[in-house]
């Protein structure tokens, strides 16, 4: 009889360790589970994860049942195990079950079940969500009581639990998801997404055609010169001025001017009567904001102007878009001539290139934060403009102009420095 009894004893132990085993795993599954991956599980109308979800709506209540149970089934059997113990070894045995019972609470019941629902919350935590639901209904007012009284303490500490269930996720969270997608997301559509998130850090200054290569229309030349011009751009829509680009009076689209040549009407009157008002963008305009602007106003095309009226350059539609998608036209990315590697591992670079799109091309950490192209960031550097050619180190890069005309500086020579040699 007393060898039954100590049976029995012995197998409600073992179902009390699984209970306990069950509440653990439970509690780290649920916590585990990815919220954003719940929400799409959700949309998908999956049972399981809905389940979980409405658990985890109120997680004060979620984490009350379940310390509940666990507290209440180890308690149950540390005093079983100390009724078995007693009985096979009298006072002896409370040190042994003690010592026994920890052992195995805390491999089986603790850190085994634990440590596989932390590597799969999803199969722990949606199929223990059917049995989390019924218990947190059964045990409601005894969990309310728990939570009410946690709350007050929480509260008298200035911790609000209120909101808690909310999740958001910053435009740097979201970029660094993106990063870490890996093999999830192909290389491409990665580069998309993150030029999406990036359009709000890049203002029009950066992306713009600077006002030295601005190509247009200007009314002061002949009329055979303008149309010369006009036969070897490669733009679609060029800006009509009067002698000096601040000057402006419209934005020709060359669809208009082949209707002019059709009807034999060419002349710079005519081409007046087909222009459309320029339209301009203050400079420091983040491409996010112009893109929006850009399709309030179906345009395309817009002077970028600085704080006395001034232009400094023209960005269009097309330009934004690229920086999202990347270069639309093959050709430019064929002919793009700004960079020219070396054998020695030194690069020959137009000093008229954007520092963005050096960084962007060679992978470098050139400072962006300032002048936006090569030439004003060794003028910058420099804090004057070099009489002769001269060489200068900016950061880990080593610059030696090699041309320079007027004010200007033609090109340079870069070699990246290894990080070693930084000190000396």
């Amino acid at each position: 009889m007393e060898d039954a009894s100590i049976g029995f004893l012995l197998g409600v132990l073992c179902f009390l360790i699984l209970c306990s085993a069950f509440f653990s795993s439970s509690e780290t599954g649920m916590m585990s589970l990815n919220r954003y991956r719940l929400k799409h599980l959700v949309k998908q109308k999956h049972r399981g994860a809905r389940q979980a979800s409405k658990l985890l709506d109120r997680p004060d209540r979620l984490i009350g049942v379940i310390l509940i149970g666990n507290n209440f089934v180890n308690i149950l059997a540390s005093a079983i195990a100390t009724v078995i113990a007693v009985r096979l070894w009298g006072d002896a045995g409370i040190a042994i079950a003690t010592a026994a019972l920890t052992i195995v609470i805390l491999i089986f019941a603790e850190v085994s079940p634990k440590t596989v629902a932390a590597l799969y919350p999803e199969k722990i935590a949606f199929p223990a969500s059917y049995l989390l639901i019924p218990l947190l209904k059964i045990s409601y007012p005894l969990v309310w009581v728990v939570n009410g009284i946690t709350n007050t303490i929480l509260k008298i500490f200035g911790i609000s639990t209120a909101g808690s269930g909310d999740h958001h996720i910053s435009s740097e969270e979201l970029r660094t998801l993106v990063n870490e997608a890996g093999a999830l997301l192909p290389k491409r559509k990665q580069s998309m997404l993150l030029g999406v998130l990036e359009l709000n850090d890049v203002t029009v200054d950066d992306i713009m055609i600077p006002r030295s290569e601005i190509q247009g229309i200007d009314l002061d030349l002949e009329l055979d010169e303008i149309l010369d011009r006009l036969s070897h751009t490669q733009h679609t829509r060029l800006p009509v001025y009067n002698g000096d680009i601040n000057r402006v009076v419209g934005i020709l689209h060359m669809r208009n001017l082949a209707q002019l040549i059709q009807q034999g009407t060419v002349n710079k009157a005519s081409i007046l009567q087909v222009i459309r008002e320029p339209y301009f963008i203050p400079e420091g305009t983040p491409l996010q904001t112009q893109l929006l602007n850009f399709q309030k106003g179906s345009r395309r095309i817009g002077l970028v102007v600085d704080e006395y009226g001034d232009v400094q350059g023209i960005a269009t539609l097309e330009d934004i878009l690229e920086e999202i998608v990347g270069e639309l036209s093959a050709e430019h990315r064929e002919d793009n001539n700004d960079i020219h590697r070396q054998e020695d591992g030194s690069f020959f670079i137009e000093a008229s290139a954007y520092v963005r799109e050096i960084n962007k091309s060679l992978d470098w950490e050139l400072p962006t934060d300032g002048p936006k192209t090569l030439n004003g960031l060794i003028i910058e550097t420099l804090e004057s403009i070099p009489d002769a050619n001269v060489c200068l180190q900016i950061g880990r890069y080593q610059i030696e102009t090699l041309q320079m005309t007027d004010n200007l500086i033609k090109s340079a020579k870069i070699i990246p420095l290894p990080v070693e040699d930084l000190d000396d």
